[in-house]
């Protein structure tokens, strides 16, 4: 059976690879020590979580150029999502191969995005 889909961002590839991403930064950190619940973890999960949302919200606004904006706003959070990462590392709280498949994703969302940024951005 087929989920229906009532939003025109459920229909974007970018929006499920970043809810993919915010998932796999849930079950991540996790593990991270409790003393960082409220630092590294959050901010993490935080950077995550706003590249779905600035993609969602982004759909819902009036103009193509407004929805780019928000595109790129969502760009900025997996930049962020990956520099959290690597300060994950320093201390382990995070291994070199969880790093790995957190910036393939990462990078494959942050190309998709710039495009279809760069495509509203033409047809504004």
């Amino acid at each position: 059976m087929t989920q229906q889909r009532f939003f025109g961002f459920e229909k974007l590839e970018i929006y499920h690879e970043s809810v993919e991403l915010a998932a796999l930064v849930y079950r991540l950190t996790a593990a991270f020590p409790a003393d960082e619940r409220f630092g590294l973890t959050n901010q993490l999960r935080r950077a995550a979580t706003s590249v779905t949302l600035n993609i969602a919200e982004g759909s819902g606004r009036g103009t193509k150029r407004d929805f780019a904006h928000s595109l790129m706003q969502a760009r900025g959070s997996v930049y962020e999502v990956v520099g959290a990462v690597q300060l994950a590392v320093r201390p382990e709280y995070l291994r070199p191969e969880q790093t790995h498949t957190i910036n393939e994703q990462a990078q494959s969302i942050s190309a998709k995005i710039t495009a279809l940024a760069r495509n509203l951005k033409a047809e504004a």
